[in-house]
């Protein structure tokens, strides 16, 4: 490739986010960091909100600083949440945070209205209760005068694009995080929506990844002084960006972990797989780039150890990643073993104290010190990658024997080791930047810049190094992890 193109990329994540040049230069990707935030939700009277106004304020700063001509703009985010806009196109309400209490008994109140097994055959998706659906059922029974007062729904990539260009849409790969999406029929799931009595005339058109959305609009031209730059989607849900930009060759034989915040295990299909067993799984099925779909399932992730970190820092002691991580390998291998996606990690007051409650509560010995607590994590997150993945090996009946860790936690050495001893397969880590590059390829490709998914993946193998973590001690991993595998069922 000898034309020189440059993207764009504006990824927040749920600590922080960043505007990322991409530079396309014979067949090779360069990305360079030209602003980077924090996204500090807000707790305000009891709710946990987005301070989108600032996100959005972020993501004008970012297109000023990517001084020269751009070929394009791309956004993505995380998934599920999303913002009510009235008729003037104001925001109905603060945009909430999915850890947010108001979706504690959600499922409950769901499942006493429509049988949770009509749900799945309906949108194929993990059943968690962050899920949108679920955060608009707690809208319309504890708030319903803001769906009454609601015109649109626009999902937080929407909503900042919305705001970039004055074009609404729902873009495919974060509708199908929602739960509201119906994968079979290429639709909202209108029965499912109809009988928990929400409103599917707040949904917009859905648009594709790779699609041109909109030009900037002239009043952020003059807050940035950029030019008359289009807007495209990439999968402007972040783990479908960084999945397009998992750098495998062929279409089967591996699997992948998004591994940030949250790990995202799963496989590449090229449709939906929803049956009993996939259900039987807790299996979700979310919108993939250029026809596939990505079978996964969310497993709690660097949270955990994220959340251990800031109770650290609040007794008086800072620790950086690889800090933990060298001090884990110094402390009993097995000690004990939890559950990640177990439902008191997804936001408790304390995560040290909820480990070793759990810990407690199932026989175990609680960890006490940070290095034995992080040894749990890293241990506990790489059964759960296995137990997942041998999973996805049952349902779609192929094998997988290569794992690409991507995403921020491909520099966790200590994790991706643990994940290849674990499961008894090679892991291939990187690239770090997955999601921005991701997001790039997929502008690339809509730019009429790179051919097909296949040229891009190749161009990231050509740009981005991996570190290959080979087996080197599942023998003793076997035992403890038929015993973590009983445990969690």
């Amino acid at each position: 490739m000898s034309l020189s193109s440059r993207f764009l990329t504006i990824d927040y994540g749920a600590e922080s986010g960043r505007a990322l040049l991409g530079e396309i230069h014979d067949g090779r990707l360069q990305l360079s960091e030209v602003h980077r935030f924090p996204n500090e939700p807000q707790r305000i009277l009891g709710s946990f909100n987005w301070d989108t106004v600032r996100l959005f304020a972020d993501a004008k700063v970012g297109i000023r600083k990517a001084s020269g001509h751009l070929d394009g703009i791309g956004v993505d985010t995380w998934g599920v949440d999303f913002a009510l806009l009235d008729s003037r196109d104001n925001l109905v309400g603060l945009p909430v945070h999915y850890r947010d209490h108001r979706t504690d008994t959600m499922l409950h109140e769901a499942f006493s209205r429509v049988p949770r097994e009509d749900i799945y055959a309906a949108t194929g998706i993990q059943f968690m209760q962050i899920n949108t659906l679920y955060q608009l059922l707690a809208l319309r029974l504890g708030q319903p005068e803001q769906l009454d007062r609601a015109k649109s729904l626009l999902f937080t990539p929407d909503l900042i694009n919305y705001w970039l260009t004055g074009e609404k849409a729902n873009e495919f790969t974060i509708a199908s995080t929602s739960q509201c999406h119906n994968p079979q029929i290429g639709d909202w799931a209108r029965d499912i929506l109809a009988r928990l009595d929400l409103p599917v005339s707040l949904f917009q058109p859905i648009r594709q990844p790779g699609e041109l959305l909109g030009r900037l609009h002239p009043a952020v031209q003059r807050d940035t002084g950029a030019g008359d730059i289009p807007v495209y989607l990439p999968a402007t849900h972040d783990t479908g960006s960084a999945v397009a930009a998992v750098p495998a060759e062929g279409k089967s034989g591996w699997a992948y972990i998004s591994c940030g915040t949250w790990s995202l295990v799963g496989v590449e299909t090229t449709a939906p797989v929803i049956t009993p067993q996939s259900l039987e799984y807790n299996l979700t099925n979310e919108g993939g780039v250029f026809g596939t779909t990505r079978l996964l399932r969310n497993v709690m992730g660097l949270w955990l150890l994220q959340e251990c970190r800031r109770g650290w820092e609040r007794e008086g002691t800072r620790y950086e990643y690889t800090q933990l991580s060298q001090m884990s390998e110094g402390a009993p291998a097995f000690a004990a073993a939890i559950d990640p996606d177990d439902d008191r990690f997804l936001n408790p007051h304390d995560m040290s104290d909820a480990i070793r409650a759990y810990c407690f509560e199932t026989g175990q010995k609680p960890p006490e010190s940070p290095a034995a607590i992080t040894r749990c994590i890293i241990e506990s997150l790489a059964m759960k990658y296995r137990w997942v993945i041998e999973r996805l090996e049952r349902v779609t009946g192929d094998l997988f024997d290569t794992i690409h860790v991507i995403g921020g936690g491909s520099q966790n050495k200590t994790l991706c080791q643990a994940a290849a001893d674990a499961s008894g397969r090679r892991v291939l880590a990187g690239p770090i930047e997955a999601t921005a590059a991701g997001n790039v390829l997929v502008q690339a490709i809509g730019a009429g810049r790179l051919e097909s998914l296949a040229a891009g993946r190749e161009m990231i193998r050509l740009s981005f190094p991996m570190e290959e973590y080979l087996p080197r001690d599942s023998a003793s991993w076997e035992s403890h992890y038929q015993k973590f595998a009983a445990r969690i069922g």
